[in-house]
């Protein structure tokens, strides 16, 4: 080979290099010394350490992980977090489907209250101040534990043949924690919000003995009637997302994926709320092939109702029922609960209720002094957590503890923003007071009146509903994604006035007031109306609408809050469970509640009523013809409709507001 100048200083090049080095070699090689760390063959050792321990003796708590075996053998991850000053404390529980590493430690820190801060279902003030050790657990399925995920497992019965629920699990935890922690009393609490709020009901139903006391804070109750899943038959679509999250994988690790930005465009796009899941691949997902197949109330959905299981269950320990006013999620339950079990609690000890002016879990870690643009004076959430919830720990699991007297209902009463401490709900007010329902109504030109609508015949107001055109329940672009982002958690107390001017939303205003009006409890909705098509939803939006003028919040001025709102779809008129199509064009009635309400309208407010028939992309939207099951519906099934409002002394559409009196 010929040399060339290039070849020849490379080879220069490389004996300066090796020359270089020698010395260094010479030396390891002549001390026996091999530079293990300059390895990184396969057959080297790794720098990680097979078994790392950190150095926590500077941390004020320990934190074990258990896999801690139920009745059948399988084991779930269990964080048990302990005060290294913990000499007999509390226990504190916590059920999830949300990751139990994250929720203990969502701030690694030395320090126990900032580990914990704002993990999920953390109301770290209460039980870092209190003392209490704090265990979260994955369930069945989901994280470390192991076992098959089931959404909202159902108790062992029509609908679950195996041998263990959610209540077993619960009961079979808190049998091992009691028998292995030697720092503990002895006692234990659970506490959750939303699905971990419906875990520790279940946990409530044949529990433990030393499960002391259960608390329930915005529990998903009845997916069907009136939380996450569906209202009154109208399937809500963002739960795609999270059921697609939640059974795509162990970990929760699969992210809800699209090319819009607004979930207007994207769910208008694809069509039903069928081929949405099929354009996301949730028809491999369990859950996902039970709601399309029961988009009616049938035995899935009644079997699995909490407020219906639990009021034919004994009441055994004390439970708190934690209401927000604005919750997005999960509106229906608390209160559901608390009416159904309320009765056998004889003599007002064991069942509580608190309402607050607060989004879904708002109360958990939040002040609470206000929800997007409605301000409430105080810290109402810090409230709830300080004066209300710790001292209902303590005094159920403290054995030390005096018993301090807690009010059966904490209910906040917005419009005047004061707590309220009463005996039962409703009652609007500590003593003396009478909750009656009380009829306001439809009336000619837009009005709203306690007295009765005037002439007869078919007098009524109408709009063209097109179901190419759904109205927005929020102003868009509604970001994809986590329900929305940020502006999912205060949209139910956003401003109403870009929704007044639709032509597909028809208003009703009473004249100012000239004296505070209170309400406690659900309103009624007595609804006559048509339709052109065989099937519709029906929107009714109660609201207070503000002076034109609002000293010291000029941005106030005329604001338009909704106080309760709910959708009916029309197909269930009859019969949740057997859906029938509508005689078109015939007035017919529709009877729902809306959610609860603790509301004073001020002097100088006037009440607003608005009826819409969608609320898009929150609710799938409804064809307006009838089709079996809506998620399957095609294109050519989507109509539009001439709605009809009536309003006379033949068809007397009102609303039928709890009202309270002295």
């Amino acid at each position: 080979m010929k040399m060339t100048p290039g070849h020849l200083s490379q080879i220069l090049l490389t004996l300066f290099l090796a020359t270089a080095v020698l010395p260094l070699d010479t030396t390891r090689a002549q001390s026996g010394v091999r530079d293990k760390q300059q390895e990184c063959s396969p057959a080297s050792h790794s720098e990680i350490p097979d078994d790392f321990r950190p150095a926590v003796g500077s941390f004020d708590f320990t934190r074990r992980e258990e896999q801690i075996p139920m009745r059948d053998g399988v084991t779930l991850h269990t964080v048990i977090v302990i005060p290294k000053t913990s000499q007999k404390a509390p226990i504190l529980l916590t059920r999830t489907p949300y990751n139990a590493d994250q929720i203990t430690n969502s701030k690694p820190s030395s320090h126990m209250e900032v580990a914990l801060e704002n993990g999920l279902d953390n109301p770290s003030d209460v039980f870092i101040e209190g003392g209490y050790i704090r265990v979260v657990q994955d369930i069945r399925g989901k994280f470390g534990s192991g076992g098959n995920f089931v959404m909202n497992c159902p108790l062992r019965g029509p609908q679950n043949s195996t041998l263990v629920d959610e209540s077993t699990d619960a009961y079979d935890t808190v049998d091992w924690l009691v028998k292995n922690l030697p720092e503990s009393n002895g006692r234990v609490g659970i506490i959750g919000t939303s699905y971990d709020g419906f875990l520790s009901l279940m946990a409530a139903i044949h529990p433990h003995p030393a499960l002391k006391v259960a608390i329930a804070q915005n529990p998903m109750v009845d997916g069907w009637m009136g939380d996450d899943w569906f209202h009154y038959g109208a399937f809500r679509q963002p739960n795609a997302e999270f059921i697609y999250t939640e059974e795509s994988t162990h970990d929760s690790s699969n992210r809800w994926w699209t090319n819009d930005y607004d979930t207007y465009e994207e769910f208008l796009d694809v069509g039903s709320a069928g081929k949405l899941g099929k354009s996301h691949g949730l028809d491999q997902l369990g859950f996902w092939q039970k709601i399309l197949a029961h988009a009616s109330y049938d035995k899935f959905w009644q079997d699995q109702a909490v407020d219906k299981i639990m009021a034919q269950e004994p009441l055994e320990i004390p439970i708190m029922f934690v209401q927000s006013l604005w919750d997005q999620e999960d509106i229906y339950g608390a209160t559901a609960v608390y009416r159904a079990i309320k009765p056998k609690d004889i003599d007002n000890s064991k069942v509580f209720l608190v309402i607050g002016p607060w989004s879904h879990g708002q109360e958990i870690s939040d002040p609470g002094t206000s929800l997007g643009a409605i301000k409430f004076n105080s810290e109402t959430a810090a409230h709830y957590r300080n004066e209300i919830l710790l001292p209902f720990l303590d005094n159920y699991l403290k054995k030390e503890s005096h018993k301090l007297e807690i009010a059966p209902v904490n209910a906040f009463e917005t419009g005047t923003n004061v707590w309220r401490r009463l005996r039962k709900w409703p009652s609007g007010c500590d003593n003396g007071c009478t909750v009656k329902f009380t009829p306001i109504y439809l009336g000619a030109n837009h009005t709203l009146d306690f007295d009765p609508p005037q002439g007869d015949g078919n007098v009524f107001d109408e709009y063209t509903s097109d179901p190419s055109k759904p109205i927005p329940f929020q102003n868009r672009p509604i970001p994809t994604g986590d329900f929305g982002g940020n502006a999912w958690s205060h949209w139910l107390v956003d401003d109403q006035r870009n929704f007044t001017t639709r032509p597909d939303v028809v208003s009703y205003f009473s004249s100012p007031l000239t004296k505070p009006l209170m309400i406690s409890g659900q309103p009624m909705v007595q609804l006559i109306a048509s339709t052109s098509g065989t099937d519709s939803d029906w929107v009714v939006k109660l609201i207070d609408v503000y002076p034109s003028s609002v000293a010291d919040q000029a941005k106030m001025g005329g604001y338009q809050l909704m106080v309760a709102a709910d959708i009916f779809r029309g197909r269930y008129r009859r019969s949740f469970e057997n859906p029938t199509a509508l005689q078109p064009n015939a007035p017919l009635p529709y009877a729902f509640a809306l959610p609860t309400v603790n509301h004073v309208f001020l002097p100088g407010h006037r009440l607003m009523v608005q009826i819409q028939s969608s609320w898009f992309p929150l609710y799938d939207r409804n064809p307006q013809s009838f089709v079996p099951n809506i998620f399957l519906a095609e294109p050519q099934d989507y109509q539009k409709a001439v709605q009809r409002i009536y309003r006379s002394t033949n068809f007397p559409s009102n609303i039928s507001l709890p009202v309270v009196s002295p």
